[in-house]
């Protein structure tokens, strides 16, 4: 049985805040794609509409590479990133569940994901990926305007 609740997270110096809905226990996403590897990058994915920025959103940049369709958002401040727009599902957020601030993460399993053969990972991992972000399914900002 589903268990949603609101997690509350936020970057590092606390400028970004933000507020999920989400199951209590989370399907976090292993990725090795170039950028991810680099930031040993954890996330889990919910629908756009299960996400709110509450605090700071003047405040994020925006790193993007390759196809732009992964929108990289960090803190101009800080430099932390805990949330994108992924690759995979542009209409959903990845989520980095170590930027919770609440403790209302239970159990966190993890999936790896080949994103050093994304394509190949992608069409094997898409229906995944989509149940992820419909199962993990406030004020919604347009995240592909910031900068």
């Amino acid at each position: 049985m589903v268990h949603r609740v609101l997690h509350k997270g936020s970057c590092h110096c606390g400028t970004v805040k933000w507020q999920v809905y989400a199951d209590e226990e989370i399907s976090v996403i292993e990725c090795n794609c170039s950028v991810c590897k680099k930031k040993h990058s954890r996330y889990f994915i919910v629908p756009l509409d299960h996400f709110c920025i509450t605090a700071g959103h003047e405040h994020l940049l925006t790193y993007s590479f390759n196809t732009h369709t992964a929108k990289h958002n960090f803190c101009r401040t800080c430099g932390v990133q805990s949330f994108f727009i992924p690759r995979t599902n542009p209409d959903a957020v990845g989520i980095m569940p170590h930027c919770i601030d609440s403790l209302t993460v239970k159990k966190e399993k993890v999936i790896k994901f080949d994103g050093m053969n994304f394509d190949s990972a992608a069409k094997k991992h898409r229906s995944m990926l989509m149940k992820l972000a419909r199962k993990e399914s406030c004020v919604n900002l347009k995240l592909s305007n910031i900068h």
